[in-house]
């Protein structure tokens, strides 16, 4: 079973974490800290897995990992998981973030997190292996994204039901984020709440004009 996956730069910096068993937030900030001593003082020659920290379960747990660039990429796992099978997935993973990020760096893992945790999902669930095609899942990442963009709602019917600001025109919103606007329009029906339009490019106050007509 797979306990923890973590992603951290050559400065202990984490970038991506993720725990299978249950752990206090203080005891996973000093599970990474750990790891990143253990992994980070080895040599390159070496092999690339060793026995696990005290605090993940010592030695009847291994860290597996692969060093890319300014990554570390470490998978901590109990003593029924393969070494080299282990050492697959890694590859599977990072080659799947390169193809959905075209050339992935450590910066797309800052601010793409999300979809680094979806791309993740697709392959490890609860601590198993679910996936290791990587063409399998950038099918279902390409899914997730193509469904995302068709439950997007033009601005446009925001505005004609709140006739909030034109200046939103060209932008897309969630239905969520819909909803939670039309719940906005029924309370405030009525209070008189003034709209600020954009004209003609220039922001015109109407006298009155009150959300919901």
């Amino acid at each position: 079973m797979i306990k923890a996956i973590l992603i951290f730069n050559n400065h202990g910096k984490p970038r991506l974490s993720k725990f299978y068993q249950r752990y206090s937030e203080d005891t996973q900030q000093q599970i990474i800290r750990e790891t990143f001593h253990l992994v980070s003082k080895r040599d390159e020659n070496v092999c690339n897995f060793l026995e696990g920290g005290l605090l993940i379960g010592g030695s009847d747990n291994k860290l597996i990992y692969r060093h890319y660039a300014t990554l570390y990429f470490v998978f901590c796992v109990d003593s029924s998981e393969s070494e080299l099978g282990i050492l697959d997935l890694i590859q599977v993973f990072v080659e799947t973030l390169d193809k959905c990020f075209e050339n992935v760096c450590e910066l797309d893992l800052i601010f793409h997190v999300d979809k680094v945790h979806n791309i993740l999902a697709e392959m490890v669930m609860g601590g198993m292996v679910l996936e290791t095609n990587m063409n399998e899942i950038v099918t279902q990442i390409d899914a997730q994204n193509k469904l995302e963009k068709s439950e997007k709602v033009p601005v446009s019917q925001v505005i004609t039901c709140l006739n909030i600001p034109q200046v939103w025109m060209g932008t897309a919103c969630s239905p969520a984020l819909l909803k939670a606007l039309q719940r906005l329009r029924t309370c405030y029906r009525g209070v008189g709440l003034q709209t600020h339009p954009v004209v003609d490019g220039k922001s015109r106050a109407v006298s009155g004009q009150q959300w919901g007509g």
